[in-house]
């Protein structure tokens, strides 16, 4: 337990101002470099090939997100699913789900190669290309397609080896394949002046490069290995992970779906500029904009999102001064740097568009006044990034919610800025006011969805109140009544499942006191405070704090994962004590490669438990409904997140008994089942 607590100090007592730095720095690179395959190409392409170029690159802009998505999805969860194995000292059989991610993120990749082929320049109009653009979208895109698998398979490998223990590996990786993309831009389009498909060509070749070394890593892998027979197709293997990586995935899915809906916004509205090329001035400006905008939003999130193992770890020790600290910080950095940025967009808006090229070519070889493209695109940028600073602290705020655990409330704040109100203020301003509305929606969507965070970010302020929480001091992360490992000798261990209102915890005591064995119940909990260094009642209240809804997304977030992980620790360490009865936490899964262990389900009629409840807790009968509906979905969702098994089945257990015989019934029951499988064992 002391190795633990000294893992887990500088957490606690390291100065915030140096702690914050060393997580969100290496987050902030990585980000900005896997920025860098896109955008690299787009300042190639608008300076050697035209606002034509942009446009189009834009047009596929959604299909690589959707894949980088994808492999988010894959990757991050398995990267969370990695490190949860470990914490809980569970990563022997890891490789399966590993190479599962590997292997869906390869299949969906190919799937998507065949959706794009099959349907060919369809897809592309559909994403907002228009005769002017068709020709240069298909002949960017068709190339790109190419790498997509591969192209997954090493953003999804990127995470795994990351959290493998090897972020600069990762980190080298990407690296080398964004500086061969840039070195190959300036050849295949300035040398042998290929055009927009040398762009595509510089950009999979930097992406297959990247490939070839992530998987090179799995030969050296730190706490892992991938056997042939783990590639085998596998849902079981992959369900774990889906929840762990969902909300990353919704993140892209939701950038998919503004890009797409301003596209065919931009080429309907965009026409009223000039009838030769007005659409593809308002695509390729809208294209660097939003290039410009991605840049600055990935710092933001690199800081908020390095911020996350500091704020999830402090807040399940319930150090909410710290909590405060931490998030102070991360919001005074978002805001220096989106001011900066929006002042250089505001004073000097030229010399960014100008990075990205200024004029081109449109319908039929018209050619495109620089002055004409330029002015649009300056007055557009000026617009749409004049509110950034919201977005980013919008942004951040959301991931902020996430690392406490508030899944219910961080995903409807991640995505209601842009998929609630961007479409909704886009679409209304541009059939009022033309094109520019397209443009105006962005600050008009981050003042509401400012106003709206703003709101709900003040309530939950309000309760990270640190003189509020009772036995927890600054030095001390646990309650005074932290409990020892009682003494046994080695024999049966009992596990009690039970549902609400069974009166299991009481008849485990019973038990556990006719078969003259320890009992474990709050004292296993204040033993994984003490083990992990969160708070006893964070650990204990898990299933009370689980949402009504999304209960998955919570007990997925990083510091519930903590704390189940510390439980799931200290039930193993109860069991090699010896003898003894544990009531909840799943513990009959956990203990599942134990010899010796009895598990029993309680359970009782509904009119039963709704009148024990009532009893025990002096609630009407509608509350005890309530209460017993509520704690059983939660419990259900536990067992179902730990074990990925429905908690109820019968098949799980060696008993299943229905207590409304009464509780010294039911004890005794349980004790004559023990007593005669160990005479018989």
């Amino acid at each position: 337990m002391e190795t633990t607590q000294q893992n887990n100090n500088y957490l606690i007592n390291e100065p915030i101002r140096k702690l914050l730095p060393k997580f969100a720095i290496p987050c902030v690179i990585s980000l900005i470099i896997s920025c860098l395959y896109n955008i690299v190409d787009q300042i190639f392409v608008g300076q050697f090939v035209g606002v034509d170029g942009n446009a189009a690159t834009g047009i596929i802009f959604p299909i690589t997100v959707i894949g980088w998505g994808i492999a988010l999805l894959f990757g991050d969860g398995a990267a969370a699913f990695l490190s949860l194995s470990h914490g809980r000292g569970d990563a022997k059989n890891v490789g399966k789900t590993i190479a599962n991610s590997i292997l869906f993120s390869f299949l969906i990749g190919a799937l998507l190669i065949i959706i794009c082929y099959s349907f060919g320049d369809s897809i592309l109009y559909l994403l907002g290309a228009t005769d002017e653009t068709i020709a240069l979208a298909h002949d960017y895109g068709f190339i790109i397609y190419i790498m997509i698998p591969l192209a997954l398979v090493q953003a999804t490998l990127g995470s795994i080896i990351r959290a493998d223990g090897s972020p600069r590996y990762a980190m080298f990786a990407m690296a080398v394949g964004a500086v061969l993309n840039i070195a190959f831009d300036a050849i295949t389009i300035c040398v042998f002046h290929w055009g927009i498909k040398g762009a595509a060509i510089a950009t999979i070749f930097g992406q297959f490069i990247s490939f070839v070394l992530c998987v090179l890593y799995l030969r050296k892998s730190k706490t892992f290995r991938i056997r042939l027979s783990d590639l085998k197709p596998s849902l079981k293997a992959i369900k774990p992970i889906i929840p762990l990586g969902g909300s990353s995935f919704l993140t892209q899915l939701s950038i998919v779906i503004v890009t797409i809906v301003n596209n065919v916004l931009l080429v309907r509205y965009g026409a009223e500029l000039n009838e030769a090329y007005g659409s593809t001035v308002a695509l390729g400006a809208f294209v660097v904009i939003m290039k410009l905008f991605q840049i600055v939003l990935n710092i933001a999130i690199g800081i908020a999102a390095g911020a996350q193992p500091i704020i999830s770890f402090n807040y399940g020790a319930k150090r909410y001064d710290r909590v405060k600290q931490t998030f102070k910080y991360v919001l005074l950095w978002t805001f220096i740097i989106t001011a900066v940025a929006t002042l250089l967009f505001e004073l000097i808006p030229k010399v960014f568009i100008g990075m990205f090229g200024s004029a081109g070519s449109a319908n039929a070889g018209v050619q495109i006044p620089p002055d004409f493209y330029m002015g649009f695109a300056v007055k557009c940028l000026r617009i749409y990034l004049s509110l950034i600073i919201f977005t980013c602290i919008q942004k951040a705020c959301a991931i902020f919610l996430q690392s406490i655990g508030k899944a219910a409330l961080a995903i409807p704040m991640a995505i209601i800025r842009d998929v609630v109100f961007l479409i909704v203020f886009s679409a209304t301003f541009a059939s009022v006011i033309g094109v520019e509305g397209v443009f105006w929606g962005a600050p008009a969507a981050d003042i509401l969805a400012i106003v709206i965070t703003a709101a709900v970010m003040l309530f939950v302020w309000k309760k990270l109140d640190p003189s509020k929480v009772k036995g927890v001091s600054l030095t001390d992360t646990t309650l005074s009544d932290i409990k020892t490992i009682k003494p046994s000798k080695k024999g049966v261990i009992v596990t009690i499942a039970r549902e609400h209102g069974s009166a299991g915890k009481y008849i485990g005591r019973l038990v556990a006191e006719k078969l003259g064995i320890p009992f474990y119940y709050k004292e296993m909990t204040a033993l994984a405070a003490q083990e992990s260094g969160l708070a006893n009642e964070f650990i204990s209240d898990i299933n009370a704090n689980s949402p009504h809804i999304m209960h998955e997304l919570y007990l997925s977030t990083e510091v519930v994962q903590r704390a189940i992980i510390a439980q799931e620790k200290i039930i193993r360490k109860i069991a090699d004590n010896g003898s003894c009865v544990i009531v909840g936490r799943a513990a009959d899964y956990v203990l599942r490669d134990y010899k010796d262990v009895v598990r029993v389900f309680i359970h009782a009629p509904a009119a039963y438990r709704i009148k024990k409840v009532m009893e025990m807790y002096g609630d009407t009968e509608q509350e005890a409904k309530k209460s017993i509906a509520r704690s059983d979905a939660a419990r259900a969702t536990y067992y179902k997140n730990i074990s990925g098994l429905k908690w109820r089945d019968s098949d799980q257990y060696d008993l299943s008994i229905d207590s409304s015989i009464g509780a010294e019934k039911t004890a005794e029951a349980i004790v004559d089942y023990v007593s005669s499988v160990t005479l018989h064992s």
